[in-house]
Order: C-alpha cells, then structure tokens, then sequence
C-alpha cells in the first residue's frame, strides 16, 4: 500500500485536500477530530493507497465531507475553530513527499473582507451540505441549467 498524491488549501471554515487518484473505487475517508484517513483503489491494476493525516487543528467530522470525481477526490475538513489559519495541514512540520500546496487555489483571506470571499463560502457550504462520495457528474446538469433563466445559484468553478 502506498500514499496517494495530494495537494491542500485553507480557507476561512474548512481545509481542501484534493487526492489526486483517477479511476478511483472503493474510496474510503474516516474522519476524526485531529486526523482523518483516506484510501482507495485504483487503475485495472488494483493499486491500493492509503494516508493517514495527522491534521494541524482539529476538525468538525460531522460536518467534513468528501466528494468523489473520476480525477480525484476532494475532502472538504471543517475546521473546530474557524477563522484560524492553518500553516500547514499535518500536525508535524515533517515534508510529506505525497503531499504539496495547491497554489491555484490558495488564498491569503486573513487580509481579505468578508464580501471578497462570499463565492468561496458557498463553495464550503456546498461541500458541507452534500451526502456521501458519488454524486451525479454535473457537466451535463450545468449546460441546461445555463440555459435556463432562474435564480438559481450556480456552483462555483474549482478552477
């Protein structure tokens, strides 16, 4: 069994840590309040990855989630303490060599107002609301709605 590749991002509520595993199946995620481990299965060769986390804070785990895509799954971690920056997301400073900062999403929102980051708490919300690992591929779901004159809000692009 080996680690999984995964990048992280903090926000004002939760922490992101994105598994980037493609084909993924038999994906499991347990989260505690000062860890949480993640493993699957993946590729026809059946290569099993497992992570345990020993996180930096300590997590909300009813209200932390995960989401389950054919690139990747992204864990969403609901932090105890909210508004609380975290430096790093293991609670050792040891280089995990699996595990780097995914800077297309980082943000520095201690300086930010809240206004600035009202699309990115959605998103949290989002996450926090939604069920278990396999959802519906929303590609399809996104064309009609644009199409559609509603009111609706529209789910934030993670890219």
């Amino acid at each position: 069994m080996q680690p999984a590749t995964a990048k992280w991002y903090d926000r004002r509520d939760s922490v992101f840590v994105d598994f980037c595993v493609e084909d993924s199946k038999d994906v499991q995620v347990k989260f505690d309040k000062s860890k949480f481990v993640f493993s699957c299965v993946i590729g026809t060769d059946d290569i099993k990855h497992q992570n345990t986390v020993e996180l930096f804070g300590e997590i909300d785990t009813k209200a932390s989630r995960h989401r389950r895509t054919d690139r990747s799954v992204l864990c969403c971690l609901r932090k105890a303490e909210a508004g609380k920056s975290w430096p790093r997301l293991t609670k050792d400073k040891t280089k995990c060599n699996w595990l780097s900062v995914d800077f297309n999403n980082w943000k520095d929102w201690e300086d930010d107002s809240d206004e600035d980051l009202s699309s990115f708490d959605k998103f949290s919300e989002m996450m926090n609301s939604m069920g278990g690992d396999d959802l519906p591929d929303l590609d399809g779901a996104e064309e009609e709605h644009d199409s559609a004159d509603s009111d609706d809000e529209k789910i934030p692009d993670l890219e």
